[in-house]
């Protein structure tokens, strides 16, 4: 039966998102994004040349600008935009919306002041819903090669979580289900904190060893976390959790782990992101983080080492001796 599919967001995993589900002929996708020369540009060359140059937007994909031409008739939104705009992106969407129609969620972050996870801020925006989170190792730089992938569709409808495992699904993009969305979504952004770490850890020169170490203390953390928060600690070694974790942290895509490698190296955050072409999700997800961890009192040296390093000028040579010095303990 042929669906309507539209992508909101036109950086690299939204036109990734659209990609894949353009594989199928019965899906027709929709892309949106917010700058009208942006998307001219991808209806005119069919790429996203800033994020992703040299991968084909097949011709079925449409790519536009007018929100309300995106949403309109659409029997899948798929949110593809950063933390940080996704309030002011649905209060546009919601006028245009008639209906419950389901939301799928590929945002990794939480808001800041409200602490509110990606699936929160859609149900308050846009009244109560289905949502899914889709998360889990899923570089787009890779998804749109066609190199195998496996990622995780949550929620606490299964049957929608199984409707969306079945939309996206393809030979080289392998879909699970779960229905805890809360973890799903707590460790997609919680990994990027601890990329950040190890981006120092590489920007430091401290070799796998420190890493490895880094990237299973950080894995504790992330679960301590979300169990606190309601989570399943079992979805932390799930693909959305260890899986994810270990890309983010080791991968030359990630744009977490290369602002910690660039703040090791002596660079200011600041001049960092001046830099970036794309959003760093795990820099104001680390001050979300370690406020709401310092308001409920849960134990998170890793991150609040980020933290320091990040917003309070303290140096990552300083940091890391901070975390080897603790009074030891059990594992």
């Amino acid at each position: 039966m042929s669906s309507r599919i539209t992508v909101i967001g036109g950086g690299a995993m939204g036109t990734a998102c659209a990609i894949v589900l353009a594989e199928k002929p019965e899906q027709r996708v929709s892309l949106w994004a917010r700058n009208a020369d942006h998307a001219s540009e991808m209806v005119k060359t069919r790429e996203n040349k800033r994020l992703l140059p040299g991968i084909t937007i097949p011709d079925s994909v449409e790519v536009t600008s007018d929100i309300g031409a995106a949403v309109a008739d659409s029997d899948l939104l798929v949110m593809a935009v950063p933390t940080a705009f996704l309030r002011n992106c649905l209060s546009e969407i919601s006028v245009r919306l008639t209906d419950d129609r389901p939301v799928v969620s590929v945002i990794k972050g939480i808001e800041n002041e409200t602490f509110q996870r990606p699936s929160e801020i859609i149900g308050e925006v846009l009244g109560s819903r289905a949502v899914v989170s889709l998360s889990g190792p899923s570089h787009a730089e890779e998804i749109t090669r066609r190199l195998p992938a496996s990622v995780v569709a949550a929620s606490g409808d299964l049957a929608l979580a199984r409707r969306v495992q079945q939309t996206f699904t393809t030979d080289r993009f392998r879909v699970y289900t779960n229905v805890d969305i809360i973890g799903v979504e707590l460790a997609a952004a919680l990994k990027n904190v601890i990329a950040i770490a190890a981006g120092i850890c590489d920007g430091l020169g401290y070799g796998d060893n420190a890493k490895s170490a880094l990237m299973t203390r950080g894995l504790v953390e992330m679960t301590r976390f979300g169990t606190s928060l309601g989570a399943e600690a079992q979805t932390f070694t799930g693909l959305a959790g260890m899986g994810d974790l270990i890309t983010t942290c080791a991968s030359p895509y990630s744009r977490n782990r290369k602002v910690g490698e660039r703040l090791g190296a002596g660079e200011t955050l600041e001049e960092i992101l001046e830099s970036m072409d794309a959003v760093a999700e795990g820099v104001w997800t680390t001050r979300s983080v370690h406020e709401l961890a310092e308001q409920r009192g849960i134990e998170m040296p890793i991150t609040a080492e980020v933290f320091s390093v990040l917003f309070e000028d303290k140096r990552a040579a300083e940091a890391t001796n901070s975390l080897m010095m603790r009074p030891p303990r059990d594992e």
